[in-house]
């Protein structure tokens, strides 16, 4: 969802000043709370939490991303797969997945990760736009048109324009867009299994067996992964000389390979320095690696002066930065852009901060799930997703019941606690969708709608009915690159179907140009929230994202109201 951490603050704004001025009147202001779509964006957020839980897409990686295929393969892999996940999935977490893999990817085979990236957001954009449930905009849409009296759209109803996007799109990137992709060096160092040159710090408790044993002794200088850098002892540092012998709450500071944490618990009883986490059950909590974006409160200032574990909820075992060997207390380093975390963490740590991009550029797990499901329960994860679908496609109950009674059996059947669902929740996305269902309820009563819409019928008078669709079509899609595609989506939807009625056309026409030109988001990288994420990744400039999306859009609009204007007009 483009914008989203702020947008319900700025939309829940609009809707209180449309309340005081009496534009609205209380009854109406709240009706989106019970708008089916609310529902059925909030199950569809449990269901793909669970299914990515249980590991049931761990193929895309052989699939996606195998080693040895050249990167016109690998591009044209990940606009249709990618496309064909974010269908059916909520794109940010795929997205999410997909960046450290694909950085990965580049860097083994040398290519660089730019030009890979965009063509990810914008597969994940134009998977949004082939089915109902693709992104909370067409399920806004529909509910707008519920709301106005006309009948919703089905599921694949949008399909009409989005498979062919698709298609287009990627055969685009193939054969000529792949020369506009620029190939920069990214500035943040890549995700991958085995930090190199992490600093950690691990702590020498009583009865460890190398307890009065000098370095020398414990062999601590012959680890083949790392080094020990120096120990601190009472507020001191000491040099790591072979003489210099153990004690007991020695903390050892060592710079090198983080798979080296779980070795030195395991064969010499050192434990992390620092307070435990633990889940209610005593487990020891996942591991993760965060990026610290520019605009982080982490920048310039220490752990200890930042209070992470309060404000973050988690613990950072080790940092590392790129290309400088770091020295010191970790808890007294200042941090910079771009510095690597391991941070142990509450589940849904990296889910919680992906959709915050102010904090970290990316957060990844650092030991994801086995690639053969270990839970066990994924192909029965996909089976509800599946049977959800199918059953709203076959029109047996409304997708606000499907994924209601979909999302309900996933946590009676224990695939996650309801603590867990409740935090898969993007209450921000339900927010903005609520209030957006509100403002348009405002935009349509108080007679803006249909002013609007006499203007917009005035100028498409001369065209007829495909200059009304083109001129909608290129109205919203101003509006989504500056504000949000919901709101954009919440805005047009009421003008929209004036027009519909003053020239005689079919609403389900207008309804499916606003869907698709809302979430046509590719000219800038704030316009969506995926943009926003290989931004970073990718090392692009913000002009790279109108010159590439540009011809982007150009293809995605001249579709639209071609297939619409021969389907429906």
């Amino acid at each position: 969802m483009a914008n989203s951490a702020r947008a319900d603050l700025k939309m829940l704004a609009a809707l209180g000043v449309l309340l005081l001025s009496g534009v609205l009147p209380a009854d109406r202001a709240f009706v989106g709370l019970s708008n089916p779509a609310v529902i059925a964006v909030g199950s569809l957020f449990v269901i793909a939490a669970c299914v990515q839980k249980t590991g049931a897409l761990w193929f895309v990686d052989k699939w996606l991303l195998p080693s040895g295929a050249s990167k016109k393969s690998i591009l044209n892999r990940l606009m249709f797969g990618v496309a064909a996940l974010s269908a059916f999935l909520n794109n940010t977490p795929i997205v999410a997945m997909m960046i450290p893999r694909v950085q990965a990817w580049c860097e083994k085979h040398k290519i660089s990760a730019s030009q890979l990236m965009i063509p990810l957001s914008y597969a994940a954009i134009l998977g949004g736009m082939t089915t109902l449930v693709g992104t909370s905009t067409n399920l806004i849409v529909s509910g707008l048109l519920q709301s106005a009296g006309e009948p919703g759209l089905g599921m694949f109803d949008i399909a009409w324009v989005g498979v062919p996007a698709v298609i287009l799109t990627g055969a685009y990137f193939s054969i000529f867009g792949e020369r506009f992709l620029p190939k920069y060096q990214r500035s943040v160092k890549v995700f991958k299994e085995g930090l190199r040159h992490l600093l950690f710090e691990v702590r020498v408790d009583e009865g460890s067996p190398l307890e009065g044993r000098s370095i020398r002794e414990a062999q601590l200088r012959d680890l083949k992964s790392a080094y020990l850098a120096h120990i601190r002892r009472d507020k001191k540092l000491i040099p790591s000389s072979p003489e210099s012998v153990l004690r007991v709450g020695d903390i050892l500071a060592f710079q090198g390979n983080a798979s080296l944490i779980e070795e030195l618990h395991e064969k010499y009883g050192l434990s992390r320095e620092g307070p435990e986490l633990e889940d209610k059950k005593g487990h020891t909590m996942p591991l993760y690696e965060a990026v610290i974006a520019p605009t982080s409160y982490l920048v310039g200032k220490t752990l200890r002066d930042a209070q992470f574990r309060e404000r973050y909820h988690g613990v950072v075992l080790g940092i590392q930065r790129r290309e400088t060997p770091l020295r010191g207390p970790l808890g007294r380093i200042p941090l910079q852009t771009g510095d690597l975390l391991l941070v142990e963490a509450n589940e849904g740590f990296d889910q919680q901060w992906n959709e915050k991009r102010d904090e970290f550029y990316l957060v990844a797990p650092r030991k994801a799930s086995s690639k053969s499901d270990q839970t066990g329960k994924g192909s029965l994860a996909i089976m509800i997703l599946a049977t959800v679908i199918i059953a709203a496609t076959a029109g047996w109950a409304p997708i606000s019941v499907t994924a209601f009674l979909g999302a309900l059996a996933l946590v009676g059947l224990k695939f996650m606690t309801p603590k867990e669902a409740g935090d898969s929740v993007d209450l921000s996305v339900l927010t903005v969708i609520a209030a957006a269902l509100g403002i348009g309820e405002a935009i349509a009563a108080s007679g803006l709608a249909d002013w609007i819409g006499k203007m917009l019928a005035q100028w498409a008078g001369a065209l007829g009915p495909i200059g009304a669709v083109a001129i909608l079509y290129l109205v919203t899609n101003l509006l989504t690159e500056l504000i949000t595609n919901n709101a954009a989506a919440a805005l047009m939807v009421p003008v929209g179907l004036s027009v519909a009625e003053q020239m005689s056309i079919n609403p389900i026409a207008i309804a499916i140009t606003i869907a698709v030109a809302a979430s046509a988001s590719f000219m800038t990288p704030i316009g969506y929230q995926t943009n926003m994420m290989v931004m970073a990744a990718g090392a692009y400039h913000f002009n790279d994202f109108f010159r590439i999306g540009f011809r982007v859009n150009l293809i995605v609009g001249t579709l639209t109201v071609g297939i619409v204007s021969l389907k429906w007009l």
